[in-house]
């Protein structure tokens, strides 16, 4: 856990994607593979895992947002595509962009339908107003200049559009659960996965969007589901296929939420 000199040279990074790699261990997704997918013996199964609550929360305020129709998506930091793929498969036309080209290609080869590019979240590549709706999850959180990120996501939406985001709250018991609980009960967890520097308070967050014209419209916490999956995952280090997350009022570990363009 970084402190003192280290984490005030995190807070002043400049905002490149050679200062994140730095900072947090972003290169092992490109080495992932098939184990997207495929891997229970990996924390990227939680991440599928979270995937199934958070997808359809997305979706459903997106549907109710365009009356049902058909939008138009930007994915930031869309790895192997399970939010991209998902959206496309509804109908809407989704661009996802990542730096590793790794997960792009699994992306790519379980759906044709979004397009799938190399591109920097600080300097996207797109029009402003472009989109209908910008989306980050588990994104936030691998980068050093949050806000030049929304800012960003800011940019390329249409006015009224929408902002989702999925990140880590910036405490001790975050710390405890999403970085060493995942250190000791799931293997094959690379170093520097998170750290908690990165890990972003909601109200930091809200502060983010406001200064970028958009308004906190939404937020709701997520923790797993304390049963049968729960315990095996601890005694195993492996995610098991029906280990679930659920929602909760609480921010204090992780929160899924959006706003508002102004």
């Amino acid at each position: 856990m970084e402190t003192g000199p280290a984490r005030d040279a995190l807070a002043t990074a400049p905002a490149t994607a050679a200062a994140d790699l730095a900072a947090v261990n972003n290169a092992f997704y490109d080495s992932l593979g098939d184990r997207w997918y495929d891997a229970y013996d990996d924390p990227v199964a939680l991440l599928r895992a979270e995937g199934e609550l958070k997808n359809p929360w997305v979706a459903q305020r997106i549907r109710s947002h365009l009356d049902g129709r058909p939008g138009r998506i930007l994915d930031i930091g869309c790895g192997a595509g399970f939010l991209a793929n998902a959206l496309a498969a509804e109908g809407h036309r989704v661009s996802g962009i990542d730096m590793s080209r790794g997960s792009l290609r699994i992306a790519r080869s379980r759906s044709k339908l979004p397009a799938y590019r190399v591109a920097d979240a600080y300097r996207l590549p797109y029009r402003d107003g472009t989109f209908d709706s910008v989306t980050a999850l588990d994104f936030l959180e691998h980068v050093t200049a949050p806000d030049r990120v929304i800012a960003e996501a800011a940019r390329v939406l249409r006015p009224g559009g929408l902002f989702f985001f999925h990140t880590f709250n910036r405490n001790p018991l975050a710390w405890l659960i999403v970085i060493k609980g995942l250190e000791w009960f799931v293997r094959n967890t690379p170093e520097r996965m998170h750290v908690l520097p990165l890990f972003i308070k909601p109200k930091e967050l809200e502060t983010y969007c406001r200064r970028s014209g958009m308004a906190p419209a939404e937020m709701t916490g997520m923790r797993p589901v304390i049963g049968s999956a729960f315990w095996k995952m601890l005694a195993t280090r492996r995610v098991p296929g029906d280990f679930r997350f659920r929602f909760t009022p609480s921010l204090g570990i992780s929160y899924l939420g959006y706003a508002k363009k102004t």
